[in-house]
């Protein structure tokens, strides 16, 4: 007994990631092992107690003929969160593998969050199936966060809320949360509603068990409390989390009736997703690629972008050709400018990086305006001169020309002013044209600084070698 009684548990020594956070592979091929085998005991005693993120990471190392067995093998044990930590392509091919039934049975155990979130991909038909399966009062809270728009607070929103009456007492309230069974599993705080369920106000967790039973809970309202419109863009919201320090927030529909929470682990995901968005934006990548997509897929999704980029690269060759007749006399002219326009590209793009992360956090406005500008415009300019004189001496000892080496060092400091320029412009001006700046800024921001690179340097070659 005593042995028993001090054996280790086997859940909580087993490895699930390695050093380096992935999951650990030989977990997966023990998984794999008993899918393959059909083994629902072993299935049982690796998964148990798995957290959703490591089963979801463990689903995607999986085989794709694989992940919906195993889901089916555990039944009732596989907890269906875990599909909320996967890639949209993985858990789109997962569901469609699963009958309706299974799909409602596994989103039924759910918060209203994570049930949408699963869900919001279906097609109407197989969403329509899913619904139809669970009871109505469980088909009525899911459709109205389906209802709301996608990337808004309504969709993203739990709608099992704990909203109590003005009038009741400390006393009432507590033992309301100790005896009702259905209560969202987390909360950080009470809401206050009236009788026709428009929000009052909140009341905090350690206020609440600070104060003694016969306290009515009128008097420990939090009423200037951030509240949340269902319709609200979440970006916004996230921005309204990390600006207040919030922890949740109460949502509430156009007439002012409660609908709602918002918390933090869900605006946790709409941050790292919107983070996610600008980097793949910034790339030319498109924003909903993922690393489980198929490879016809990306191939579409990237040719487009590059394309569109090798149109605006004709562009600057067009310029070059203007002066075809100096390049022909001066190899030299075709061996320096790549690297005028190249370093421009550079400069502007830092310039727009800072330029699209702060429009995009709401950071840059009418009221720093300038002095952001200024501040670009000043970097460019001594950066400008550095690199001036760096590259000046360079030519000038490569090719023995000091005139050369005088042309590129101005065209130099050209290039990187109206780098700096273009960065900031381009991004403000699709901003104001409700184009996503971090979509396009990047090739227009190329093209100009190409096009001026190539105009300056073999412009400025022109009038001082006497090339016309």
């Amino acid at each position: 007994m005593v042995e028993a009684e001090n054996a280790p548990d086997e859940s909580a020594t087993r490895r699930i990631r390695d050093e380096d956070g992935a999951i650990d592979p030989v977990l997966v091929e023990q998984v794999s092992q008993a899918v393959l085998l059909s083994d629902i005991t072993a299935l049982r005693g690796i998964v148990a107690d798995m957290h959703e993120a490591d089963l979801g990471a463990l689903l995607e190392a999986l085989d794709a003929d694989e992940r919906p067995r195993l889901i089916s093998l555990l039944g009732a044990d596989f907890d269906f969160t875990a599909l909320t930590e996967v890639d949209d392509t993985v858990r789109e091919e997962i569901l469609e593998e699963l009958s309706a039934e299974a799909v409602a049975e596994g989103v039924r155990e759910l918060d209203t969050d994570d049930a949408v979130y699963i869900l919001e991909d279906l097609n109407e038909a197989d969403k329509q199936e899913v619904l139809d399966k669970l009871t109505p009062s469980e088909r009525i809270a899911l459709q109205q966060g389906l209802d709301y728009p996608e990337d808004t607070a309504g969709r993203r929103m739990q709608s099992e809320v704990i909203a109590v009456p003005p009038f009741w007492t400390v006393g009432q309230t507590i033992d309301f949360l100790r005896d009702t069974a259905d209560l969202p599993d987390r909360f950080f705080e009470i809401f206050v509603a009236d009788p026709a369920h428009h929000f009052v106000g909140t009341v905090r967790l350690d206020r609440l068990l600070r104060n003694r039973r016969p306290v009515v809970i009128s008097e420990l309202l939090e009423e200037d409390r951030r509240v949340v419109e269902a319709t609200d863009e979440l970006e916004d919201v996230a921005r309204l989390f990390q600006r207040y320090n919030l922890v949740a927030a109460p949502v509430v529909d156009a007439t002012g009736r409660l609908v709602g929470v918002l918390t933090i682990d869900d605006i946790v995901d709409v941050i790292e997703e919107a983070a996610d968005e600008d980097v793949k934006q910034l790339g030319g990548v498109n924003p909903d690629e993922e690393l489980s997509d198929p490879v016809r897929k990306i191939i579409w999704s990237r040719f487009s972008w590059l394309f569109v980029n090798l149109m605006t690269s004709f562009l600057a060759a067009a310029v070059m050709s203007l002066f075809e007749n100096q390049l022909a006399k001066v190899v030299a002219l075709a061996i320096l400018a790549p690297i005028v326009a190249s370093q421009g590209g550079n400069a502007a793009t830092q310039t727009m990086t800072v330029a699209v992360r702060a429009l995009a956090t709401q950071e840059l406005g009418a009221w720093n305006l300038r002095r952001f500008f200024t501040r670009e415009l000043i970097v460019g300019l001594v950066n400008g001169f550095g690199f001036a004189v760096i590259t000046g001496a360079i030519a000038a000892a490569w090719f023995g020309s000091a005139g050369l080496g005088a042309v590129i060092a101005i065209a130099m400091v050209v290039t990187l002013i109206s780098a700096a320029v273009a960065g900031v412009l381009i991004p403000l001006v699709l901003d104001k044209l409700d184009i996503d700046p971090a979509i396009a800024s990047g090739t227009f921001v190329t093209t100009v600084t190409d096009v001026v690179g190539f105009f300056a340097f073999l412009g400025i070659a022109t009038l001082l070698l006497g090339l016309a």
